[in-house]
């Protein structure tokens, strides 16, 4: 089966749709061998056809057979469909994966294999409180205590605005290791130039044949649009917003989908030494929020 040369309507209604049932059948062997189904997750790029468009596409199928299942999507480029069908989508930065093997990691030249290595460090560290056995209390009063003391950090509108788990089994080859997800404001910029790259194209009509001869509308195109500039205005009103509009903010719909990044990720080797891998999405400053003594 060939690909869908890098065409998002060519993976989603046509080469995808031919493939999507027996890849189904396969997720239903596996999730019926499962005693306990949490959820989904999925790894794919958004920047060709066959993971941007199959994958949405599945993403919708499973959603569909198993709606009270979490799904996780780990993508390059959001989606509008991801929207729609997923609870959590973690935005793959290439270059912070290349930047943390450069200058922490100190490889000279990273292969797929090493920036695999991180993607998949960072999904067993989110799904760790899914599994093995969990400890909260001290963890809890720690993060109390930091709330307290920079409250200023931390708007009174976002109740419970820091979660924490604790999984005592570590990763192999680690004795410890901790993962920091935010949820950050900054990410408005890379949708603000993706939104800017695409009206200036949708302006010419360019390449817009290849897809609305797949089967897309392009009315599609248009709700997409719609869609990013809504996201991009509601992130900036959150960013704009202080703790004296905490009234303002009380009855504000949550949106279907929410962007997390791995923005911090702290390493502890069998020495006990702590190497913190910090990688600050669009440049901006992320406390670390876990230490070792």
């Amino acid at each position: 089966q060939g690909g869908a040369g890098n065409n998002w309507a060519k993976g989603h209604y046509t080469e995808g749709a031919e493939l999507v049932d027996s890849v189904l059948d396969v997720v239903r062997k596996e999730a019926e061998s499962c005693d306990c189904l949490q959820g989904f997750q999925l790894t794919h790029s958004l920047g060709g056809g066959t993971g941007s468009g199959m994958g949405t596409l599945l993403i919708s199928k499973i959603r569909e057979e198993y709606p009270d299942r979490i799904m996780n999507t780990y993508s390059v480029v959001p989606s509008p469909k991801l929207v729609e069908n997923t609870d959590e989508t973690f935005c793959i930065d290439n270059e912070a994966l290349y930047d943390i093997c450069f200058r922490t990691l100190k490889l000279t030249t990273p292969t797929y294999g090493d920036l695999n290595h991180l993607v998949s460090a960072t999904m067993s560290g989110v799904t760790t409180c899914l599994r093995g056995r969990m400890s909260m209390r001290e963890v809890d009063d720690q993060m109390l205590h930091i709330q307290n003391k920079h409250s200023g950090s931390f708007v009174e509108w976002i109740p419970n605005n820091v979660k924490t788990a604790v999984c005592d089994i570590p990763p192999r080859g680690l004795k410890m290791s901790a993962t920091f997800i935010g949820n950050s404001t900054a990410i408005q910029e890379l949708f603000k130039r993706i939104s800017e790259q695409f009206t200036a194209m949708f302006r010419r009509k360019a390449f817009l044949h290849w897809y609305t001869g797949e089967g897309m509308d392009e009315l599609e195109f248009t709700e997409a649009e719609s869609n990013m500039d809504d996201l991009v205005s509601e992130y900036q009103q959150y960013q704009e917003a202080t703790a004296d509009d905490e009234g303002e903010f009380e009855e504000t719909p949550r949106r279907g989908l929410v962007f997390f990044f791995v923005q911090a990720v702290l390493f502890l080797s069998l020495e006990n030494k702590v190497d913190v891998c910090h990688r600050s999405f669009l440049s901006s400053e992320v406390p670390v929020l876990f230490s070792t003594p």
